[in-house]
């Protein structure tokens, strides 16, 4: 009696969790890759790690290049969930949860400040951190503090952030302003309305003035906003 043709069915059983899994993995370094694209600017330092995806799915391979996604609005946060499609006719879709870093030189306070005073060179030093935990945003030229005061103390080791720069302000609410999307190396301009106010690097939502749409966006510059992802 031979046992061959079971031997060679067992293998055919364990073979198919691995080559269901294959897909899975292209969509995991899929997602990884966009991610590290799209935040990779102005010497960005940017860590993705995708999180493991049920392996219960099943998914066919496809015959082409996955595209990859945010939903849009999507803020830069530490986990983010990317979208991956299979782009053709009866093709998958996949969200995809990722762990992200995105690490920026930014300006930390060296000494004790109070408020109303003025931040000079040796008040900070530079130093890289990840900016998806800096909600408030950050400070990474020291131009962006000339000829302004504190509006709070703050501490040894605290990042300075637009807010806590007083003084003139690059972007106030009501304001019509250029809105500049950035996608895929194409870049996009359209007028809209700022329903806050900061100065460059602050974040703030502003009314594309085409659609209606409210998205959050950055400051760039005076009348100058950034489409955020």
């Amino acid at each position: 009696m031979t046992h061959r043709p079971l031997v060679a069915l067992l293998l055919c059983v364990f073979a198919l969790p691995a080559f269901a899994a294959e897909p899975a993995q292209a969509a995991r370094a899929t997602a990884e890759q966009w991610l590290r694209d799209q935040y990779a600017t102005h010497g960005a330092r940017v860590v993705a790690q995708a999180g493991t995806l049920d392996p219960r799915l099943q998914l066919a391979p496809c015959p082409t290049a996955l595209s990859a996604g945010l939903q849009e609005g999507t803020r830069l946060m530490p986990r983010m969930n990317v979208t991956v499609r299979c782009p053709v006719a009866d093709g998958w879709t996949l969200r995809v949860p990722v762990q992200l870093q995105v690490f920026h030189q930014v300006l930390v306070i060296a000494r004790p400040l109070q408020r109303g005073d003025g931040v000079r060179p040796d008040d900070v030093r530079s130093e890289e951190r990840d900016v998806t935990r800096l909600g408030y945003g950050y400070v990474s030229d020291l131009g962006e503090a000339e000829g302004r005061t504190l509006s709070r103390a703050m501490a040894v080791g605290s990042v300075l952030t637009p807010a806590a720069l007083g003084g003139r302000t690059a972007v106030k609410a009501g304001d019509q302003v250029q809105l500049v999307s950035r996608l895929d190396g194409i870049e996009v301009r359209a007028s809209g309305v700022a329903l806050g106010s900061g100065d460059s690097g602050s974040r703030l939502r502003v009314r594309n003035g085409s659609s209606g749409k409210v998205i959050d966006a950055m400051v760039t510059a005076p009348g100058e906003v950034l489409a955020l992802p």
